[in-house]
């Protein structure tokens, strides 16, 4: 009797992207910066928590395998051991996911490390929505359980632009970082539009008359493809890059919603506690009586399925910005 070999079956929810068919990519950008950063600083060394191949920490620990430290499924050693390290003089770079970081590390972070003010880089795989595995691995909450910690400063970037520019920044920091990282095939957007990263600073990536976007992360790059179309439509679109979700630039931001214009935050984060909260304060304070929407994710437990699927679902798709937009209009 004969038999076939059936092709093994995968999975979408984790292996999609969220990168466009024929955009260009830069692979593993976080784990190429860090090499590149080591060769001109011996201090600067590489922790993971088992999870050095799937957050791009595997090209450091191939350059450099004696100052690379596997911690296995243990994020509060992962974290501890960091802050041992920083308290040398070291400048670790600690990589696990977003959610173990989160949830099962915060008080080593926040004790060990952000009160203390140590040179701790933690960096965070799969935030927001960049993964179809639902909430176990889905860290939709991340910036508004670090936001309120002192001393921490919290990158949300965009591209391999953003991310090959911080990492150098981040390790010349004084105090605790954290990365939300975007790993494997990363879109390369913002070499296109006379841009460089700079820690702390927002900056206005494409000006517009009729509505301006203010965007972090993966958004940005959705803001962009959102401007670009709704040209067809006649409508003028300003976005604002926001890498830097804590310190916020509240300057730059505000100059640019001091207008007429529709306004409108886009973040790959629950509206609660993100960037949406953070401009929406800013405005109060300065008193501007400007109103912003909020394109961002639902305060809710996500489905799990695939992540095309899930972005169009939860409003994070260019069709559903631009169709968000033009309904305001």
């Amino acid at each position: 009797m004969s038999t076939t070999t059936q092709p093994k079956l995968k999975t979408s929810a984790m292996i999609a992207s969220f990168v466009d068919p024929g955009q260009r990519t830069v692979t593993a950008p976080f784990g190429h910066a860090l090499v590149a950063a080591a060769e001109g600083n011996d201090k600067i060394v590489g922790l993971s928590a088992d999870l050095a191949k799937y957050t791009d920490m595997h090209n450091f620990a191939q350059a450099f395998p004696d100052r690379f430290f596997q911690m296995g499924m243990a994020e509060q050693l992962l974290l501890g051991a960091s802050a041992g390290m920083a308290e040398t003089g070291l400048i670790p770079f600690a990589s696990t996911y977003s959610v173990f970081a989160a949830r099962r590390a915060y008080d080593f972070l926040c004790l060990d490390i952000a009160e203390p003010n140590l040179n701790v880089n933690v960096v965070g795989g799969l935030p927001g929505l960049t993964t179809g595995y639902g909430p176990s691995h889905q860290a939709t909450e991340d910036i508004a359980i670090f936001r309120g910690m002192p001393n921490l400063t919290i990158v949300d970037p965009c591209d391999s632009v953003d991310i090959e520019q911080a990492v150098p920044q981040l390790a010349a920091t004084d105090g605790p970082t954290y990365l939300r990282l975007l790993r494997g095939k990363v879109a390369t957007v913002l070499d296109e539009y006379d841009y460089t990263f700079e820690l702390g600073k927002a900056k206005v990536i494409r000006p517009g008359a009729d509505v301006v976007l203010i965007s972090s992360g993966l958004m940005t790059m959705r803001a962009l493809q959102a401007a670009a179309n709704l040209e067809k439509h006649n409508v003028d679109v300003a976005v604002v890059h926001t890498p830097t979700i804590k310190p916020f630039d509240s300057a730059t931001v505000l100059r640019e919603l001091n207008t007429d214009r529709l306004a409108f935050t886009l973040e790959n984060h629950s509206r609660i506690g993100g960037l949406f909260e953070t401009v929406a304060s800013a405005v109060v304070e300065r008193g501007l009586g400007k109103k912003v929407g909020s394109i961002s994710l639902p305060d809710e437990f996500l489905a799990a399925g695939a992540l095309p699927t899930l972005h169009e679902r939860y409003g994070l798709s260019t069709t559903s910005i631009e169709a968000r937009i033009l309904s305001a209009l």
